[in-house]
């Protein structure tokens, strides 16, 4: 977003982003994998509009398949969408946002950061090491007025699902499928993503943003739940913990 009425946004088809916001974007044709496309539409963007105040790293993909099942090039595509993508962004607005001395990158993470769920492994993983960047990248920006927010949504009825890819299925896992389908065989009831954008859009405006904002009741409980859980193994475990500590001099000394 800029100060204007309006918005430069992104994306791999952006005749179809201009036709369903006509004169409200400045719609701009990127794939967020190639690092040197994206450092050549922020500075379109910056160009038109003068400056950028705040960044929605939103891209995404979801591959699913069991951890065993992925190719390298599965994974790898991944990983370039969900992280490498964010961290192009990120690269290319920085120097934008510091010298304005201002600025607000949100990073669209996931309920999948909380915690590595069965058959979306490769996924959470990459949005792990997206919120593992992205809080450096708050710390370090900090120093130059630049505000970096990770949000942690549900589900919503966007295309992620639909645009969704799996893995060639492995037939040893076929029963654990089978129980997953049983699972979800009543469906996903989800959210109209427009309860996200309002959230959002209250974020922004917020002058003290938080660096974590989870955007629906079943993920906000869920983080607290996988919290209480993992301090409880961490507690259970605390001797063996402690006792794998002990400050000895440098070898070399």
């Amino acid at each position: 977003m800029t100060r204007s009425s309006a918005r430069p946004a992104t994306s791999r088809r952006s005749d179809d982003l201009a036709a369903q916001h006509p004169g409200r974007l400045l719609a701009l044709r990127l794939d967020v994998t190639d690092r040197s496309a994206v450092f050549d539409v922020v500075d379109q963007a910056v160009g038109h509009f003068g400056r950028l105040d705040v960044v929605v790293n939103n891209a995404g993909a979801l591959f699913a398949g069991m951890v065993e099942e992925f190719s390298e090039a599965e994974a790898r595509a991944q990983m370039e969408v969900n992280f490498f993508g964010a961290l192009w962004v990120s690269q290319a607005v920085m120097p934008r946002l510091r010298a304005n001395g201002s600025g607000h990158i949100l990073q669209i993470s996931s309920i999948g950061a909380l915690s590595g769920f069965t058959s979306t492994g490769l996924y959470s993983a990459s949005k792990f090491a997206l919120e593992g960047m992205s809080e450096a990248l708050a710390a370090e920006a900090a120093q130059f007025g630049v505000k970096v927010t990770i949000v942690q949504p549900g589900g919503y009825w966007t295309d992620l699902y639909t645009s969704s890819r799996a893995t060639s299925p492995n037939p040893a896992y076929d029963p654990l499928r089978a129980e997953l389908e049983k699972q979800w065989a009543e469906g996903s009831i989800d959210s109209e993503p427009r309860l996200a954008a309002e959230a959002v859009m209250t974020l922004v405006a917020s002058d003290d943003p938080p660096l974590r904002l989870l955007l629906g009741s079943m993920v906000y409980d869920l983080a607290f739940d996988i919290s209480r859980r993992r301090m409880d193994t961490w507690a259970g475990w605390e001797q063996t913990s402690r006792a794998a500590e002990k400050a000895v001099p440098a070898p070399n000394a």
